[in-house]
């Protein structure tokens, strides 16, 4: 166990994440825009919503369409002309509508009523899947909306609120709901297992996007897992996962597991050339609770291992600077390798491109970090970790302004 934890689950503080409040203040303007709130699931969005709605001094209707069986347009409406009964003559009402993206038609629906809209009603949309709600919005909602993205919770967040350590946060992630089971773990690793993991799986990605092998996509997830922060060739998948179809299948798969914001696989760097899609992906989750909730070690247990540990801690450096990225496509984040010399991330903003090396106890990488200079004079490299920057003030930093200025 890490030592001086907070146990007293009263000393866990509300805050307020800085989406919702730039969201507010987009509401309180009244803009002419449908204002979307997207992101993992249990990482503040409906909490979010309801400060919102507290602080907001409108009339506000919160509905949510997570139910285990999908609605129909209809449902919409309903909620639609629930709204306009409660809007008086010239005085807006909010209507808040979560996880909208489970409904049928969702977005044709929606924009047959906004854009037929009588009197000052404001939209709050909510949801957990990022590619169905961006296929909605780009097909039909297009101009209609702005899109605020909502998070996994960052080492200072869950410091505020937790009073937790680095350690603390590289091992439990940034799940608040999570927050309380810490102090025992083994009632921690099955809440998030099934309260988060199943709960993501069933109903963000099997129950609204068709999948024909289920279990595969169930046992890619655990691989990832298993083998954070590494390359892993869709090839070597193929031997690892039984049934495993083909790459274009994986592929596909782990789109949709980067879709619900807990898996990825980051493409390899390569500047000025056609990226080979896919061809060894490396495996990164957007959380390291989904890590250690699925390992058998113990927090002890991780920390004492220390090449366990720098996966763990390497994976956090990479969800770190997704989380705190995602918001601006002009960053991209990849990583690169040749031969058996690999750097570990790599960011790229127009022509600026910077190679980061994380060292977190596992053997020296610098042989390559010497490879990708020479393979791009141009490039910044920068540590994070031992002998560079503290990790600690990576991690309470907004990646964009700390790596390019």
């Amino acid at each position: 166990m890490f030592p001086n934890f907070r146990h007293d689950i009263h000393c866990m503080k509300t805050i307020e994440r800085t989406q919702t409040s730039a969201t507010l203040r987009a509401l309180e303007r009244g803009l002419p825009l449908i204002q979307v709130i997207i992101g993992p699931r249990q990482t503040g969005k409906t909490t979010g919503a309801r400060q919102i709605m507290e602080r907001l001094p409108i009339s506000s209707i919160y509905a949510t369409a997570d139910a285990a069986l999908p609605h129909g347009p209809e449902w919409i409406e309903t909620q639609w002309q629930f709204a306009c009964s409660k809007a008086k003559a010239s005085e807006p009402v909010l209507l808040v509508l979560d996880e909208l993206q489970k409904v049928r038609g969702w977005s044709e629906e929606l924009k047959r009523l906004w854009d037929t809209r009588v009197g000052d009603i404001r939209v709050l949309v909510l949801g957990s899947s990022a590619l169905l709600l961006n296929q909605g919005m780009s097909e039909s909602l297009a101009g209609r909306f702005f899109l605020n993205r909502f998070t996994h919770w960052n080492l200072t967040e869950c410091r505020d609120a937790f009073g937790w350590s680095m350690d603390q946060w590289l091992y439990f992630g940034g799940y608040p709901g999570a927050a309380v089971f810490s102090e025992d773990e083994s009632s921690w690793k099955q809440y998030v297992v099934d309260s988060l993991i199943e709960t993501v799986l069933a109903k963000d990605v099997l129950q609204i996007e068709r999948v024909h092998k289920p279990a595969l996509l169930r046992n890619l997830f655990g691989l990832a897992c298993t083998f954070p922060s590494q390359m892993f060739s869709y090839n070597k998948m193929l031997g690892q996962l039984s049934d495993a179809g083909n790459t274009t299948t994986l592929a596909h798969y782990l789109k949709l597991l980067d879709s619900a914001f807990i898996a990825v696989g980051l493409e390899q760097f390569s500047k000025g050339q056609v990226r080979k899609r896919g061809s060894s992906p490396k495996l990164l989750l957007w959380n390291n609770a989904l890590i250690n909730a699925l390992s058998p070690r113990t927090s002890q247990d991780a920390r004492e291992d220390s090449t366990w540990w720098g996966r763990v801690v390497e994976n956090a450096v990479g969800a770190h600077i997704l989380n705190d990225t995602c918001s601006n496509p002009a960053i991209t984040l990849t990583y690169w390798h040749k031969g058996n010399y690999e750097v570990d991330f790599v960011l790229q903003r127009g022509e600026e491109i910077v190679a980061l090396e994380i060292k977190s106890g596992r053997p020296a990488k610098s042989m390559g970090m010497a490879l990708f200079r020479k393979a791009y004079p141009s490039a910044r490299t920068m540590i994070i970790g031992g002998g560079g920057i503290p990790l600690e003030a990576f991690f309470n930093a907004h990646v964009e302004e700390f790596i390019f200025g």
